[in-house]
């Protein structure tokens, strides 16, 4: 059986996946990624495991069993080139990693200490202490988070949440929601949940019906005081709104992780044709909320299972 990997985040991992993978297994490493070379290996491959999977590569794959991608989006993978036989398996096990992420961000944006570091490095202590006209900071405790998606993601940052003493509230596409939360509604409560909300943390897919929900009005309702992390997608939030939301302070502050544009292999680019980066209450993160040791331990576990699966099934 042969195996070719065009995703870096494996390597790591490298003893680990060809330890759990089929005695027989061949795997070729194609890494950092490069098309042409792929597309060459691909020619008598039973597997690709990767993120970027083109339709020039599916029509270079006459006896592929299955593509794997290395996270939970299949969106970067066109099957066009596929036939109608081949599987196409995404991975998660970033729940716990992204929730950490999004509680920590929390706290650092409705604590102000991005707004208290910067200031600190030039010699002022940016606090009540020293300034009477600077507000309190808000603490979590009895803060209510309202969540625009409650998946496995949305679920895990609320068991978090929960300990902190929160409120809770859901909108999600079908109305359900599991978890002790106050409320839980379909999408067509959004509006009722960002003016209900402290906190709004969307997690939802990115769909037709999902692209561009959260608009000015959305976010005029979150209010001067509201923290907005994004960890789905970034189009979901519409994108001039957001930066006009967080320039004149419609909003207090938000967490991006997901954006509008993305680089190419070498990682250089901006991620939006905004100047987010110039914003002081703003933090910016290269959709890394799930980027851990932790996760890619459990998806290369997963993914060597499934290629044992394809092995054994054929």
């Amino acid at each position: 059986m042969k195996i070719v990997v065009g995703d870096r985040n494996v390597l790591p991992h490298k003893e680990q996946f060809l330890r759990e993978l089929p005695d027989d297994a061949d795997v070729v490493w194609v890494v950092p990624f490069d098309e042409a070379a792929v597309i060459t290996e691909l020619a008598d491959a039973d597997v690709y495991v990767g993120g970027k999977f083109s339709a020039a590569m599916g029509k270079a794959a006459p006896q592929l069993k299955m593509v794997h991608v290395v996270g939970a989006g299949t969106d970067n993978v066109d099957r066009s080139g596929l036939g109608p036989d081949v599987q196409v398996c995404n991975t998660f096990h970033h729940e716990q990693s992204i929730a950490e992420y999004i509680v920590a961000a929390t706290v650092m944006m409705r604590r102000k200490f991005l707004s208290q570091d910067r200031a600190l490095r030039t010699g002022l202590f940016e606090t009540s202490v020293y300034d009477p006209s600077i507000p309190q900071p808000l603490s979590l405790s009895g803060a209510r988070i309202g969540f625009v998606g409650f998946g496995h993601i949305g679920q895990r940052a609320w068991a978090l949440f929960e300990a902190y003493g929160c409120v809770g509230a859901a909108v999600t596409g079908s109305g359900n929601a599991d978890g002790a939360l106050e409320w839980h509604s379909d999408i067509s409560d959004l509006g009722k949940l960002m003016e209900w909300s402290d906190v709004v943390v969307v997690s939802a897919p990115l769909t037709d019906a999902t692209r561009g929900m959260i608009g000015a009005s959305e976010l005029a309702a979150l209010g001067p005081d509201g923290v907005l992390v994004n960890v789905g997608r970034g189009p979901l939030v519409q994108e001039q709104a957001l930066f006009d939301a967080l320039s004149d302070r419609t909003i207090a502050a938000a967490a991006i992780d997901v954006w509008y544009r993305y680089p190419g292999p070498d990682g250089v680019g901006k991620p939006s044709s905004l100047a987010f980066e110039e914003l002081p209450n703003i933090l910016m993160t290269p959709h890394s909320s799930g980027v851990t040791h932790h996760t890619f331990v459990g998806r290369v576990g997963d993914i060597a299972q499934r290629i044992r699966h394809v092995h054994e099934n054929t």
